[in-house]
């Protein structure tokens, strides 16, 4: 079975409130069994210039899924809420 990535863009327009997110969300992430591969600033080359990019490996596309459906992750979204503006994309990986 392939593995799976999010690949997140982010940018924070409320850090205060963002560090609630950051406090909760590595709980959902190691529950499922997630690994960053990268994260921070990135250089934009075309499109949207983020203010960070997250990438994480998942073991399959069905445990990056179940994390974000957890109740876990559910939790730590609505802490993000309002605090920043994101794009998130599962994708699975080529075997």
């Amino acid at each position: 079975m392939p593995k799976a990535y999010w690949i997140a863009n982010v940018t924070v327009t409320d850090p205060e409130r963002y560090r609630g997110y950051q406090a909760i969300a590595p709980a959902a992430f190691a529950e499922f069994g997630a690994r960053f591969l990268a994260r921070g600033e990135a250089d934009t080359l075309e499109g949207r210039a983020w203010q960070r990019r997250v990438v994480i490996e998942f073991d399959s596309l069905d445990r990056a899924r179940a994390c974000y459906d957890s109740a876990a992750y559910r939790a730590a979204r609505a802490e993000r809420a309002g605090a920043c503006e994101a794009d998130i994309a599962i994708i699975e990986a080529l075997d």
